[in-house]
C-alpha cells in the first residue's frame, strides 16, 4: 500500500515566507534589545553612565533610521532575496564586532558609537524589503495578517531576550550573548537566501493556483507601468499620506523604543525588582506585542474586507494608538510594581495593534515602491526611537519617570489624530499619460 503524505505548504508558500521573515524580525530584535539587558555590565567594564548608555542606545537607532530610505530603495531595485540576504550578513558581522571591543581600548565610547551606528545601517534594510516582499506576494486583502505575523517577530523576540541575555550573561558573560545573537542572524539570512525569491511567478514551489490568487489580489497598477518603475522621491516625499504616516510612526516609535531601550532598567532601578524579577517582568510588553500584532492585522483584514481600508487599516490604528496613550498614562499611577507593569504592558500592546496597518497602507499605496516608501515612513519610527533613547533619561533625571511616560503618552494621542488624513486607496505611482519626467525608473 501506497502512503502519500500531503504538503502544508502546497498552496501557501506566500505563509511559508511570511512565518520565516517572522523568525528574522525576531533574530532582529534580539540583535537590538541585548545590549538593554546587558546594559549594567556594560557601564560597570567600560564606566558609563546612563546618559552615556542613552547615546549608544541612540546610535544604533540614528544609523538604522538614516538607512531606512536608501534601503528601501535598494530592495525596490535588486530586490528583497539578496538584499534582506547582505543585510543579515552586515548586522552578523557588527553583533560580533561589539564583543570584540576590549574594555582598556582608548576612546572605546567611541568605538561603541561606531560599531552600534554600522550595525543600524545593516539592520535597517530588513522591513522595507519585509515590505517588497508582501507588495509582491500578498494579497491586499490579507496583508494586515501577513504583516501582524511579521511584527509578531518584534515582540517576539524583544520578549525571549530578557531571559535569554539574562541567562548567558549571568552564566557566561555579556560578550556570548553577542555572540550568539550574531550566529543566530547568520543562520537565519543563509536559510533566507535559499528558499526566497522576489516574484512568485520565479519560485518553483508556489502552485497556479497560488499564483492566480495572489495576482488576483495585488491593487490594480495603471497599465503601461513597467515591473520595475518606481515612484520619484519628491512625489513620496511630497505625499500628504507618506507624510501624516511617517509622524505618526515616529510617534509610535518614541513609544514602543521606551520598552525596548529603557524598561528593563526602569524596573530594576525604579521600581526596585531584582534582576530575575525584572527579566521576566520586562517579557510582558513584548509578549503583548507579539500578540497584538497579528490580532491587529487580522481584525483589520476583516474589517478591510466588509467596510473598507478607511475603517480596517485607518480607524484601527487610530484608535489603538489613542488607546495606547491612555494606558501609558494609567501606568504611571499604580503604586505597585508589578500592577504597573501589567498596564503599561497593555500600552505596549495596544500600541502594535496599529503596527499591520502601517505596513499595509504603505504596501498598497507604494505599489513598485513598497520598499522605498516604507522606508520613509520607517525613519519616522527610528528618529522617534533615537530620540527617546537619549531624551528618556534626561526627562527621567529632571522630571522624574513618570514625566517620561507622560510625554509618550501624549505623542500617542497626537500620532492617532495624523490617521485622519491618511487616505488609504490613493496610490503614488501614476498613469504613463502623465508627463515621463515624473518617472524614475530601474533597469529591467
Amino acid at each position: 500500500m501506497q502512503v502519500t503524505f500531503s504538503n502544508p505548504l502546497r498552496g501557501r508558500f506566500r505563509w511559508a515566507l511570511a512565518g520565516w521573515m517572522f523568525a528574522i524580525s525576531s533574530i532582529a530584535y534580539l540583535d537590538r534589545v541585548n545590549i538593554s539587558i546587558a546594559g549594567r555590565s556594560i557601564q560597570r567594564e567600560f564606566n558609563l553612565d546612563n546618559i552615556q548608555l542613552g547615546w549608544i542606545f541612540s546610535a544604533f537607532v540614528t544609523g538604522y533610521a538614516l538607512f531606512q530610505a536608501p534601503g528601501g530603495r535598494l530592495a525596490d531595485r535588486f530586490g528583497p532575496r539578496r538584499v534582506l540576504a547582505l543585510g543579515t550578513i552586515w548586522w552578523g558581522v557588527f553583533t560580533a564586532l561589539t564583543a570584540l571591543v576590549p574594555a582598556g581600548l582608548a576612546g572605546v565610547r567611541w568605538w561603541l558609537l561606531a560599531v552600534r551606528f554600522a550595525l543600524g545601517l545593516g539592520e535597517a534594510v530588513v522591513y522595507p524589503a519585509s515590505n517588497k516582499l508582501v507588495a509582491a506576494w500578498v494579497p491586499s486583502q490579507e496583508r494586515g495578517i501577513a504583516n501582524g505575523i511579521i511584527f509578531a517577530g518584534v515582540g517576539a523576540g524583544a520578549g525571549i531576550t530578557p531571559p535569554l541575555i539574562t541567562y548567558i550573561l549571568l552564566h557566561y558573560g555579556w560578550r556570548w550573548s553577542f555572540w550568539t545573537c550574531a550566529m543566530l542572524g547568520l543562520v537565519a539570512g543563509a536559510v533566507w537566501f535559499l528558499i526566497a525569491r522576489d516574484r512568485p511567478n520565479d519560485h518553483p514551489w508556489v502552485t497556479p493556483q497560488e499564483l492566480q490568487h495572489i495576482q488576483a489580489g495585488l491593487p490594480h497598477q495603471p497599465s503601461g507601468i513597467r515591473a520595475r518603475e518606481v515612484v520619484p522621491w519628491r512625489r513620496i516625499v511630497g505625499s500628504k499620506e507618506v507624510l501624516a504616516l511617517t509622524f505618526s510612526y515616529f510617534c509610535f516609535g518614541y513609544v514602543a523604543y521606551i520598552f525596548f531601550t529603557w524598561f528593563f532598567i526602569y524596573l530594576n532601578t525604579v521600581r526596585r525588582l531584582d534582576l530575575k524579577s525584572s527579566s521576566y517582568y520586562s517579557m510582558l510588553p513584548f509578549l503583548a506585542m507579539a500578540i497584538c500584532s497579528p490580532l491587529g492585522g487580522w481584525i483589520g483584514d476583516r474589517l478591510t474586507r466588509r467596510y473598507g481600508k478607511r475603517i480596517g487599516r485607518c480607524s484601527i490604528a487610530g484608535l489603538s494608538i489613542a488607546l495606547a496613550g491612555f494606558l501609558l498614562a494609567m501606568g504611571t499611577q499604580a503604586a505597585d510594581a508589578r500592577l504597573a507593569t501589567v498596564v503599561l504592558a497593555g500600552g505596549a500592546g495596544a500600541l502594535c495593534l496599529s503596527t499591520s496597518s502601517f505596513w499595509s497602507v504603505t504596501a498598497d499605496v507604494g505599489g513598485n515602491s513598497a520598499g522605498t516608501v516604507s522606508g520613509v515612513m520607517n525613519t519616522g519610527n527610528q528618529i522617534g526611537g533615537a530620540v527617546t533613547a537619549s531624551l528618556t533619561p534626561i526627562i527621567a533625571a529632571h522630571f522624574g519617570w513618570t514625566a517620561s511616560f507622560l510625554v509618550a503618552a501624549t505623542l500617542c494621542a497626537l500620532g492617532a489624530v495624523a490617521w485622519l488624513v491618511v487616505e488609504p486607496e490613493r496610490v503614488l505611482i501614476k498613469s504613463p499619460a502623465q508627463p515621463a519626467s515624473d518617472f524614475a525608473q530601474c533597469a529591467d
